[in-house]
């Protein structure tokens, strides 16, 4: 199963939880996994239990080996010329780290937007980064974003088997969604799913649903408010480390055969 999955939604509705959960259940059907870390304020390594001593340095800070790909340091007086396609291909396996059930952590750090003005050689290595993954690499692949998507060029959206939008209960984060949704239409992405995470009752259910329909947009899932990871945050473990983690993990795992379903 060589899937691409790339994961976006407003900050604090439980992005990174789907994201390493989902990358964990896949793992544990025996499927090679690479998760990249794709959100400067993500922490994916604590899903994937992965200590801090051992999470990998973000590719951005990785200064001789950008200047070595592309023939500029980021950050010095250089000139404007650099390598705008520079060799990627075997960074991810190089500057990563292996988790929990063997899922592989590589961690990106900042891309600058598109519309920013940045013309950087980081910005050439991380790009060529993202596109090496979904367009390339054999493995699945699951991406944790940002809530936009600057990261993405319109080739690689293309290359995504699925944008997953991960929305709580409030209404910022649907307008958050909404607004990822839109892009995602304008960038050719083929497919899209909106999940609503942390939910407590059907009528919290209902009121999702129906405050996505207004932006003509449709609930594709849900995923329980767990106890467990209300627990593991506030220690700062992987929810898989917790009492009462199980139930989370198979939410997670009937989750994961919706989506399957829906790709496949």
């Amino acid at each position: 199963m060589g899937y691409k999955l790339a994961v976006a939604g407003k900050g604090g509705v439980g992005k990174t939880t789907v994201v390493g959960s989902i990358a964990r259940v896949w793992a544990r059907e025996g499927v090679k996994v690479l998760a990249v870390d794709a959100d400067p304020a993500s922490h994916l390594h604590s899903i994937l239990e992965i200590p801090a001593d051992r999470v990998p340095k973000p590719i951005s800070a990785e200064l001789d080996l950008i200047e070595e790909r592309t023939g500029s340091r980021p950050g010095a007086e250089t000139g404007p010329f650099y390598k705008l396609n520079p060799k990627v291909d075997d960074i991810p396996d190089g500057y990563s780290t292996v988790g929990a059930d063997g899922v592989r952590l590589m961690v990106l750090g900042t891309i600058r937007a598109a519309g920013s003005g940045c013309f950087c050689p980081e910005n050439a290595v991380l790009r060529g980064l993202i596109d090496h993954a979904i367009l390339e690499r054999d493995e699945a692949v699951v991406v944790d974003m940002e809530a936009g998507l600057e990261q993405f060029g319109r080739s690689t959206c293309r290359g995504v088997d699925l944008l997953l939008i991960v929305v709580g209960p409030g209404t910022r984060s649907i307008d958050t969604g909404r607004r990822i949704a839109e892009l995602a239409a304008e960038m050719g992405i083929r497919r899209m799913a909106i999940v609503a995470n942390g939910v407590r009752s059907s009528e919290e259910e209902d009121a999702v649903r129906q405050s996505l329909a207004r932006h003509s947009l449709t609930l594709f899932a849900t995923l329980p408010y767990s106890e467990a990871v209300a627990r593991a945050d506030m220690l700062g473990k992987s929810v898989f480390e917790v009492d009462g983690g199980e139930g989370w993990a198979a939410a997670v795992r009937q989750f994961s055969d919706e989506i399957l379903r829906f790709i496949g």
